[in-house]
């Protein structure tokens, strides 16, 4: 009997690990009863989704990124000073002309005298020569600022049109004179 019995247990020991591995064997080849299954070409799908939305906003990054920067660029431009030939260009391009007090387009040119000074004196300020380079042109200007002492109405600018003239004159000749420096 003692035989028997220890026949039997091992039946059963062997029988329960015959039933694991064979539940086991089942359950490593997918899914279980309650859940779909999935074909593997669908998970491909999806993977090479992600992976196109994930280029997608790293180009849409780098769009950004280069858009930025290009901004950025012509906002240094834009605040690069200019240099003294090209302002002074500016200036030369008023001598042939001049205006009647009172005219339509007086107000105008004057304002437009006033401005090519300006930029000749900003652009004479910010020369890599150094702002000690070029007296006598933004002395001449700053003394006309004074003179016009901000007010670029319509009036004033006119009432001024003698020294805004001479003053655009007197530096046309002093660079006539010194071609050197903004050559």
């Amino acid at each position: 009997m003692r035989t028997t019995a220890t026949a039997v247990a091992t039946a059963t020991v062997l029988g329960a690990f015959l039933t694991g591995c064979a539940a086991g064997a089942d359950a490593s080849q997918g899914p279980g009863g309650g859940v779909p299954y999935v074909a593997p070409s669908v998970n491909a799908a999806a993977a090479d989704r992600a992976a196109d939305a994930a280029a997608a906003a790293k180009e849409a990054e780098d769009a950004a990124s280069a858009d930025t920067e290009a901004a950025a660029a012509t906002e240094a431009d834009r605040n690069r000073p200019e240099a003294v030939r090209d302002a002074f260009a500016g200036l030369q391009a008023t001598t042939a002309e001049t205006c009647t007090p009172g005219s339509a387009n007086c107000a105008y040119f004057l304002g437009r005298v006033n401005d090519e000074l300006t930029r000749l004196e900003k652009a004479m300020k910010a020369d890599a020569q150094g702002p000690g380079h070029f007296e006598e042109p933004p002395a001449r200007i700053g003394s006309l600022h004074a003179a016009l002492n901000g007010d670029v109405s319509t009036a004033n600018p006119e009432k001024h049109r003698t020294e805004l003239l001479g003053t655009r004159d007197r530096i046309n000749t002093w660079m006539q004179n010194h071609p050197e420096d903004y050559r």
